[in-house]
């Protein structure tokens, strides 16, 4: 630049030499400033912020959608109720199967009669004894006693699958309310109210915030430097800006050939989502220059 200013001195006079003198100044006074404004987030190696898990959220029955409780952005806890699907038909089909299971006067009435063959048996023993009765009488009496008892066991089994079919019916009538499986945010709704949900139709797309996965690529010569259970400082790019600490979870065996370098997760706790997903980063580990 010194080469280029004396050249011009001739031609532009006074006026430019002050100019150019200036000017150099100024770049002089520049080159130390940006380099004292230079941030410990420049270290280290880029990174991404993602959610810890993306589900979309289907529903095990088919049917239509009766409500949908849930717009984008919602926040979720782990069994809040999404939607609903039609099921006037499953709720009666548990009032009537649960009006079988409590339902116990077969099994009642049976132990009576078992009470009742039982003292007959017996008095018709003590009748064989001295005579008074035929053989045929007293063995009537006896099979009518065993037939009783079987009986009871018929009812009681009855009553058991009663139990059970209203098990199964409370089941389906479940099934019918859908109800978020993690903590999360609803990044998208795609079905409403009325319409038609198919068993492989989606129904909105939950993303767990809390915590969020960091994922970076290293170089290969990073290789057993980084290692699970190692903390990192992660700074998120602005306007978000700070720093935040990580801890490794992954470390790739399996390396990417075309670009040199080897994959790690890294966890990052956002107890009060306070960090968005999908920011770009910096990641400084512990103990790497």
């Amino acid at each position: 630049m010194i080469e280029i200013f004396e050249s011009c001195r001739p031609v532009y006079g006074r006026s430019f030499r002050r100019s150019a003198t200036l000017l150099l100044f100024t770049i002089a006074i520049s080159i130390p400033a940006a380099a004292q404004d230079k941030k410990p987030e420049a270290a280290g190696f880029e990174c991404l912020i993602q959610p810890k898990m993306v589900l979309k959220l289907g529903t095990p029955v088919p049917g239509l959608i009766s409500e949908l409780l849930v717009d984008r952005g919602a926040i979720l806890k782990k069994g809040d109720v999404v939607a609903r699907i039609e099921s006037s038909v499953e709720a009666a089909t548990v009032s009537l199967a649960k009006a079988k299971a409590e339902n116990d006067s077969a099994v009642r009435s049976s132990a009576t009669k078992v009470e009742f063959q039982r003292r007959k048996e017996e008095r018709t023993k003590q009748l064989r004894r001295t005579d008074a009765i035929s053989v045929a009488t007293a063995d009537e009496a006896e099979t009518a006693a065993r037939v009783a008892e079987m009986e009871l066991e018929e009812a009681k089994v009855n009553l058991q699958l009663a139990q059970l079919e209203l098990a199964r019916a409370s089941e389906l009538l479940r099934q019918r309310t859908i109800r978020s499986p993690i903590d999360g945010v609803v990044v998208a709704r795609m079905l409403g109210p009325g319409e038609y949900a198919f068993d492989q139709a989606q129904l909105v797309t939950i993303s767990q915030v809390d915590p969020l996965n960091v994922e970076v690529f290293v170089p290969l010569s990073q290789f057993r430097k980084v290692r699970a259970g190692m903390v990192a400082e992660i700074y998120p790019e602005e306007p978000i800006g700070g720093h935040y600490t990580a801890t490794v979870t992954i470390v790739d065996h399996v390396f990417d050939a075309a670009s040199g370098t080897i994959g790690i997760r890294l966890e990052l706790p956002n107890p009060d989502y306070a960090l968005p997903a999908g920011l770009r980063c910096r990641v400084r580990f512990s103990g790497l220059g």
